[in-house]
């Protein structure tokens, strides 16, 4: 049987479904008054004790030790903030100039706005840079230090970045400058000679302070230099919708305080009373909506931050110039706000056009040069000039999630330099890869999950070689599938509004506490679509005890799947959908795959089996056949009528023989219900 209409694939993917432990889910649900569903997802999520889930159900009952008891430098960066500050010489104010370097991400941009808002407001003279994502790279260099000391600064403040920049450091200590490192990246075996170095990946691996992103440190510098010169009034709320912002755009772990605070920040952020926030609110369109039960106050959910403010503020670091975001987040001027953030919508429109062509152009390398090598090499590097390397990293991800293998992409630069990112799968340390290849690069940097490179042009075929050589030794073939990590089973007529509503003592979610993932077994999908750039808007539909339930869904980038099989599993989040005033619940397709007994039937080694039925009291026989190189399912009636499908087709074929067969819709009920008769009497007769 041939059909140009079959659809491509499915996503190819390797479930790890949570292990259940029902006994367990109704002890906990019993002692913290929770439903089973509930205690099971936070039994996935380590909590298994009442005192654990108590502290993460409500994040303000945990003691928080004082941050300068955590920190060992937190006193003295105070203490040389302060001194700068105020300054006095002879009975005169005498201040020393401050400059912040920042970095051009999300959380490198929120961490200078705060700390630009509370140096102002306490009366600093300061100033800031960040370097330049096109010339300079990441974090502080020669070129900003001596540009400061020109400037007159005496004190350097570096934010999400600094911890590895021995050289920079060292030069401004040279030229007499006080430096104080904020930074929460992982820590070099060789310090710089910093004054003051704040960074939680320095302090016990226990303490509640310990996943903070870079903005976290800006905070709680910012509000203990605040409440040491007792101006921390008015502070607190707009520090905190800064601190939100950036540490959900930073995808950093919402545990510990990074928990607590952030569900205060995203109550605040509807009514922060920033010119900033509020008009990028505007721009993007984002709705609050109702907090969590029996509460009035209205709320942002992290998905709002990671899927529309995020990205417009990141789209600025990565193609456009990060003053228009640090003037957007520092003014109290709602019209200068307003514009700045309509830049910041224009520029993210940019940014999404770029991203489209060249992952179309990224794709079609793939598929025409490595997509038949991929289990051989199981690494993937693409390399193309003419690409921005400022949304490239935006494309490994997507590459990464369609053929689920280690993506480093590059594009060319000039005098024969290619500089690219890498993203990783679970099993393998993108960081480690990259320092295998030491001596063919030039700058180079990252952690277990992505990194970013640069390496001389007549170098590519060894780092391709060395990469590949590194992913076989620690990568096996079942890995080269995208992980789905999926919470637990439940069944469409237990989805509604009331367990949506319990879901919500779960958020914030995120890193460390990823947003609930389902899956039901053997769903009919009854109806479906392509909407928008390449989405699925699809209603599934299952039936138990002879009780029908549907419910809708979308599935974000799945115009490849097009047309999906009429039978499935599917894994998915839940999500609301709020139009004309009418709230309902639906899903977000994140994985399907087909029936484990379909897939048992086409894929059995053993001898074809055959089977005979009765369907709305008509006879049938049916079996599966070899067809070439797949196999398919042969349905026979009494008048010698034969249907013909394969397992992942939408439309199959019906006649007396192949050559005047018409194609038909096998979602069409009568179909249907004869195709899944068929399957279970043939899965029926390989279990006896």
């Amino acid at each position: 049987m041939t059909n140009d209409q079959s659809p491509r694939r499915l996503p190819n993917q390797r479930w790890q479904i949570a292990a259940t432990n029902p006994e367990a889910s109704l002890r906990l649900a019993n002692l913290t008054n929770i439903s089973p569903v509930i205690s099971q997802l936070l039994i996935n999520r380590g909590m298994e004790t009442p005192e654990d889930a108590k502290i993460f159900l409500e994040p303000e009952s945990l003691i928080l030790p004082s941050p300068l008891e955590e920190f060992p430098d937190l006193a003295a960066s105070v203490e040389l903030l302060e001194l700068a500050i105020a300054k006095r010489s002879g009975g005169i104010a005498n201040k020393e100039k401050i400059a912040i370097c920042g970095d051009y991400d999300a959380d490198g941009m929120t961490s200078t706005a705060v700390l630009l808002r509370t140096l102002r407001a306490l009366g600093a003279d300061v100033d800031y840079a960040i370097p330049s994502r096109m010339h300079d790279g990441y974090g502080i260099n020669n070129r900003i230090v001596e540009e400061f000391y020109d400037e007159g600064v005496k004190l350097i403040l570096t934010v999400d970045n600094g911890i590895s920049a021995v050289e920079p450091i060292t030069r401004a200590r040279e030229l007499g400058l006080k430096v104080i490192i904020t930074d929460h990246h992982d820590v070099p075996k060789i310090l710089p000679p910093a004054n003051a170095i704040l960074n939680p990946k320095l302090i016990a691996e226990s303490s509640p302070y310990r996943g903070v992103a870079g903005v976290g440190v800006a905070y709680i510098l910012a509000v203990c230099l605040a409440q040491q010169l007792g101006e921390l009034k008015g502070l607190v709320q707009p520090l905190l919708a800064l601190f939100t912002l950036g540490t959900i755009a930073d995808l950093a772990p919402l545990t510990g305080v990074n928990r607590r605070w952030v569900k205060r920040g995203l109550k605040l952020l509807p009514k922060s009373n920033l010119p900033g926030i509020q008009a990028l609110i505007q721009i993007a369109g984002v709705q609050a909506s109702e907090g969590e039960k029996n509460q009035n106050a209205k709320s942002l959910k992290p998905e709002d931050i990671g899927f529309r403010l995020g990205p417009r503020i990141n789209a600025i670091g990565r193609i456009g110039d990060p003053q228009i975001v640090i003037d957007l987040l520092t003014t109290d001027d709602f019209s200068i706000a307003l514009a700045k953030a309509i830049q910041c919508e224009q520029t993210n429109t940019q940014r999404q056009q770029m991203c489209e062509e060249i992952e179309k152009e990224a794709i079609a390398i793939v598929e025409d040069l490595y997509v038949n090598s991929l289990q051989k090499d199981r690494v993937l590097v693409v390399i193309k000039d003419n690409w921005h390397h400022g949304v490239i990293g935006i494309v490994a991800s997507r590459l990464l999630e369609r053929y689920g293998v280690p993506v480093f992409i590059g594009t060319y630069e000039n005098e024969g330099i290619i500089r690219g990112s890498a993203r990783g799968i679970p099993e393998f340390h993108v960081f480690a890869a990259l320092d295998v290849c030491r001596d063919l690069l030039g700058k180079f940097g990252g952690h277990k999950a992505a990194g970013g490179f640069s390496l001389p042009a007549e170098n590519l075929p060894a780092f391709r070689l060395r990469l590949s050589a590194f992913a076989n030794q620690c990568l096996e073939l079942q890995h080269l599938k995208p992980l789905l990590k999926i919470d637990t089973q439940v069944n469409i007529h237990e989805i509604n509004q009331d367990l949506f509503q319990q879901l919500n003592i779960l958020h914030p979610c995120g890193i460390d506490n990823s947003d609930p993932i389902f899956w039901t077994a053997n769903v009919q999908v009854i109806e479906q679509k392509i909407v928008g750039k390449g989405h699925i808007k699809l209603t599934v539909a299952q039936t138990i005890d002879n009780q029908r339930q549907e419910i809708k869904g979308i599935a974000w980038r799945w115009g490849d799947y097009f047309p999906l099989p009429s039978r499935l599993d599917i894994a998915y989040k839940l999500r609301e959908n709020n139009f004309n005033g009418k709230n309902t619940i639906e899903m977000e397709l994140i994985g399907a795959k087909l029936p484990n007994h379909v897939v048992e039937l086409f894929t059995n080694s053993l001898n074809p089996s055959r089977a005979s039925f009765e369907y709305k009291q008509r006879q049938y026989t049916c079996g599966i056949y070899e067809n070439g190189v797949s196999r398919e399912l042969r349905v026979k009636n009494s008048e010698g009528k034969v249907l013909v499908m394969r397992p992942e087709d939408k439309f199959g074929l019906l006649g007396f023989n192949r050559e005047n067969a018409e194609q038909i819709n096998l979602s069409q009920p009568i179909y249907e219900g004869i195709v899944q008769t068929a399957i279970q009497a043939l899965s029926t007769s390989v279990q006896n």
